[in-house]
């Protein structure tokens, strides 16, 4: 028999976001609390509290899914920065730039999913 949860599921039920982030030393998760929803996530890009992201990580514990978020994020962002007039910071161009043309998904978070790699220069097909 499994042993019960000593966190409530409650707090587990719910998109968590983390940021895959480039340092000078290599890539790593950047340590995050667990309020950062989707909306937090893009104010924080926005605001420049994100140097180098490099991908964008969505997943739900009780509902037992995780996948790449990082072209929705890029769209969201697009989608921003043209309704508010702001300009593009050099790193979310990049991120963005990455982000929408490495793979092409077809998905959306969250359901079912078959990835399709896209050929990327200098990249397998």
């Amino acid at each position: 028999m499994a042993s019960p949860s000593i966190i409530p599921n409650d707090r587990l039920d719910k998109d968590f976001y983390i940021v895959l982030e480039g340092f000078r030393d290599g890539a790593a998760f950047r340590e995050t609390d667990e309020g950062i929803d989707h909306s937090t996530l893009i104010n924080d890009l926005l605001t420049g509290q994100y140097e180098r992201v490099l991908r964008v990580i969505a997943f739900n514990p009780v509902e037992g899914w995780s996948c790449d978020a990082s072209e929705d994020i890029a769209r969201e962002l697009e989608h921003r920065i043209a309704a508010g007039g702001l300009e593009f910071s050099p790193a979310l161009k990049d991120f963005s730039s990455a982000a929408r043309s490495a793979f092409s998904w077809h998905f959306r978070c969250g359901t079912t999913v078959v990835a399709k790699p896209v050929a990327v220069s200098g990249g397998p097909a």
